[in-house]
């Protein structure tokens, strides 16, 4: 979708949810939830430090339980002690930041930085940011490549994949993609960097070892194709169209769209839970969809509403829980914390 079409879109519901969300309160009470059509339990609504300001990505370190949540509107990175339920840090000055990625090996996490157009560094043990460096036009999305010790980062604006060497910590190379970039995210198995092209509805494939777009696949029925998850085993791509509110399902192998589902309005983030087989698809409108694979092929468990805003999913694998930061929710902006449900 185009960014004047995109903001149209998200600022209609910023206008119209607030009082939809107060309706449903009187209705049901506080910790409203579609319990009849999610397959999700809330378990806690935590506080989040700051202003009612937008919330974008977040990632997930299961090896210390710390969630880092981009705050975008307040240009803070906020870390969750997701053990103990509270906030342990705000970290500032990340302009805009957009993306955030956890890397435990490298103990890092890395976040971008659209205010400045720039990547950020983060040391996980300390919380402090220690590089920082150039990135393209409005900085997005990161995934990693271990085998080449490289970060992929979407240049949503500038068309390109911005590429960064995590051992020295500096730009190495753009990649040309396209005109307007969704999000990136990395397969282990064919151990290529893919990329979603919104303008011309394609899936960009990158090998890393040459840093060169070796594959273009077309997505038939996409219109803004931009969140995107690899489901490495299974060989197949999830892809989000927040042009027409619908999850894609692309076979890696034969490079065919294979399933197509409608969705809550403007959906952005997905998660996915391998040891369930659930994929969460987390949209503007505060509606959330559930799927699970089932021999292969994805089945809808539920889809409701979750909270204003909840755009934006990250999902505990070993606790099978999901954290979705909300923006404003009676004056105050929170971390709604769901479990899993068996159904």
């Amino acid at each position: 979708m185009n960014p004047e079409r995109k903001m149209a879109r998200r600022n209609a519901f910023r206008t119209l949810m607030p009082a939809a969300w107060a309706l449903l309160g009187l209705v049901f009470g506080h910790n409203v939830l579609a319990a009849d059509t999610l397959p999700l339990t809330i378990v806690a609504d935590i506080p989040l430090a700051g202003n009612t300001t937008r919330w974008d990505y977040a990632s997930l370190d299961g090896n210390n339980g710390l969630l880092f949540l981009a705050h975008l509107g307040d240009s803070v990175v906020t870390v969750v002690d997701t053990k103990a339920q509270k906030v342990v840090a705000d970290i500032p000055n990340i302009a805009g930041v957009h993306g955030v990625l956890v890397i435990p090996e490298l103990g890092r996490v890395y976040a971008s930085a659209t205010g400045s157009n720039e990547v950020v560094a983060i040391d996980i043990k300390t919380l402090k940011v220690t590089a920082r460096m150039p990135a393209g036009d409005y900085p997005d999305g990161i995934a990693y490549a271990p085998e080449v010790h490289k970060i992929y980062v979407s240049d949503e604006h500038g068309g390109t994949d911005t590429v960064i060497d995590v051992r020295t910590n500096s730009r190495v190379t753009t990649i040309k993609v396209g005109r307007e970039v969704g999000n990136t995210q990395y397969d282990p198995v064919s151990k290529h960097i893919f990329v979603n092209e919104q303008t011309s509805g394609e899936l960009v494939e990158i090998d890393p070892a040459i840093d060169k777009v070796v594959n273009r696949i077309k997505l038939p029925g996409a219109k803004g194709n931009h969140g995107l998850y690899i489901d490495a085993p299974a060989r197949q791509a999830y892809i989000a169209c927040e042009g027409n509110d619908t999850l894609l399902v692309l076979d890696l192998n034969s490079k065919k769209v294979t399933a197509s589902f409608k969705v809550g309005a403007d959906p952005d983030v997905l998660a996915f839970d391998p040891a369930l087989d659930w994929l969460y698809v987390a949209g503007e409108a505060g509606i959330v969809s559930v799927f699970k694979k089932q021999d292969g092929k994805l089945v809808k468990l539920g889809e409701g509403l979750l909270g204003p805003n909840a755009h934006v999913v990250a999902v505990d694998p070993a606790t099978h829980r999901a954290y979705f930061p909300l923006k404003d929710v009676a004056g105050k902006s929170l971390l709604r914390i769901t479990a899993a449900q068996s159904k």
